[in-house]
């Protein structure tokens, strides 16, 4: 009726299909039929290459759950007697697995959780760190939506539950169900489909008043929540192209990278329910969790270790090994994993791995520079340290006189305070600039007698001594002696003639020391 409207304005086949969105052939079809008094045409359907075999593409459908491949069920029509293009195989191939998953859609139900009810969990394969593969235990609070993010070397037991503990101690509290997968440290076996629990996670879930629910096998859906969080922490955390992380230099550096994820999505608002998990969890939901037990599950963790309160190592099997200098007279726990030494401190925020070796023999202690303190200053390398107010005025001269002082006491060069204190004086009459120079030349050249200083002095001052003249920067550089200007000693010495005397070196007496280290 539109359409023959729209004519009867424009009195024109094409400006009424432009006007109606139809063919100039579709309008001129309608108006010929109201012209002749019959019925509107209907649109006829015509049949496709592909109809005898439908019952058999459906069957294949169904068979395969809406998997099958375009390519396969040509090649499987083709031996039917097919001639058609595979173009139209996968058209109409289309259609059958959309009216498939139209009718075998799961339904899903909106959950509405109560506050402090449940908790889930699950796994993630995080970085590579120091060529070992990582996992990531991420854990969903489902009516905060608090998420929790926990690098593992592996998931063993112990692991587990020192992860999970530490999750109840971040969220302050416990609550009252926990579903996770169906992981052999969770369930054993299925029978008659009753999943059969490992006894360890059951003492486990005992000690801290929980329940521990799996979830059906092979249905991810059914924890939706944290496996959202799995996708989302393993986007930002594990190193690819598409979020520029560079690679972790140390264990240590993606726990710092799972703490500062933990920080930023739970301190912005969700999209879900539009606060921020924090806050929800602070003024809600902790106040619904069960409390926290003081003492965690050490039972799993190995043997008990007293650490020495001197030295940072414990005895496990006849071998030692080095644990965190800072936990020195505390208690560890330490326990052997095929060729792993793994070692658990207990503290504040529950039971944490601090060190893991490979198993050694008795007599070869396994030691990581890590877990010990910056060495201090030895003897061969001794710190100046000015202790009286002699020394202070000496020092404050510059590198040079820390050089002269450094090199003076290894050559054992007798009256050094006396020297230094006259050092102090011609620095007051000829300027600290030109002492601390001549004691930096005075260092490299191992001249250390009265009147060595000045006679440097005195020979950088007149020009002549431009080739020992050095500038000290650092009391660590070492400059060595060259032997090029004693090349010419004892040869007739051809020139201008010598300067004139300065007058600091006219009023000093010349000395043999003096005639012996000049220059020429």
């Amino acid at each position: 009726m539109e359409i023959l409207a729209a004519y009867d304005l424009t009195r024109s086949f094409r400006d009424t299909a432009a006007v109606c969105g139809v063919s100039h052939n579709t309008v001129r079809s309608y108006v010929k039929a109201r012209d002749e008094g019959q019925q509107a045409p209907v649109a006829r359907q015509r049949g496709r290459i592909t109809d005898p075999f439908l019952p058999q593409m459906k069957s294949w459908v169904e068979a395969s759950r809406g998997k099958i491949r375009g390519d396969v069920v040509h090649e499987k029509l083709i031996a039917l007697g097919y001639g058609g293009s595979i173009r139209t195989t996968r058209y109409v191939l289309s259609e059958l697995k959309s009216e498939y998953r139209s009718k075998n859609t799961r339904v899903h139900r909106p959950w509405t959780v109560e506050p402090g009810l449940w908790l889930q969990w699950d796994y993630g394969d995080g970085p590579a760190v120091d060529g070992v593969k990582t996992v990531l235990f991420v854990a969903w609070l489902a009516f905060s939506r608090f998420r929790i993010v926990i690098a593992l070397r592996d998931k063993t037991m112990p692991s587990v539950f020192a992860a999970l503990d530490r999750s109840f101690r971040l969220i302050g509290g416990v609550p009252t169900y926990v579903l996770t997968d169906n992981e052999k440290t969770v369930t054993i076996e299925h029978v008659a489909g009753v999943p059969v629990r490992n006894p360890q996670i059951v003492a486990f879930a005992r000690h801290y008043s929980t329940a521990i629910h799996t979830c059906m096998p092979a249905d991810p859906a059914s924890k939706g929540g944290v496996e959202n969080a799995v996708k989302i922490a393993k986007a930002d955390l594990v190193p690819k192209d598409t979020n520029l992380r560079p690679e972790y230099g140390s264990f240590a550096e993606l726990e710092t990278a799972c703490e500062a994820f933990m920080e930023d999505v739970n301190s912005r608002v969700h999209r879900a329910t539009l606060e921020i998990p924090n806050e929800m969890l602070t003024s809600i939901e902790r106040h619904r969790l069960h409390q926290v037990p003081v003492s965690p599950v050490t039972a799993s963790f190995g043997q008990v270790r007293q650490v020495p309160p001197n030295t940072p190592m414990v005895t496990y099997d006849h071998g030692r090994y080095s644990v965190p200098h800072p936990l020195m007279g505390q208690g560890v726990w330490v326990r052997a994993t095929g060729q792993d030494v793994i070692i658990v401190h207990v503290g504040a925020e529950g039971p944490v791995e601090v060190a893991r070796h490979k198993v050694t023999r008795p007599g070869v202690p396994a030691i990581l520079d890590a877990h010990f303190p910056a060495a201090s200053a030895g003897a061969l390398e001794r710190v100046i340290r000015a202790s009286n107010r002699g020394e202070e005025e000496f020092l404050a001269l510059g590198a040079g006189a820390a050089l002269w002082l450094k090199e003076a006491a290894a050559a054992g060069t007798a009256r050094i305070r006396h020297k230094m204190e006259r050092a102090v004086t011609l620095a007051k009459v000829l300027g600290i600039a030109e002492v601390d120079q001549g004691l930096g030349a005075a260092a490299v050249h191992q001249r250390f007698t009265h009147e060595d200083l000045l006679s440097i002095i005195n020979s950088t001052a007149s020009g002549g001594a431009s080739s020992i003249s050095h500038t000290v920067t650092d009391q660590g550089q070492w400059l060595s002696q060259g032997t090029s200007s004693w090349a010419g000693f004892g040869a007739a010495v051809s020139g201008p003639p010598a300067a004139d005397p300065t007058p600091a070196e006219a009023a000093a007496p010349a000395s043999e020391d003096d005639l012996e280290g000049a220059p020429e």
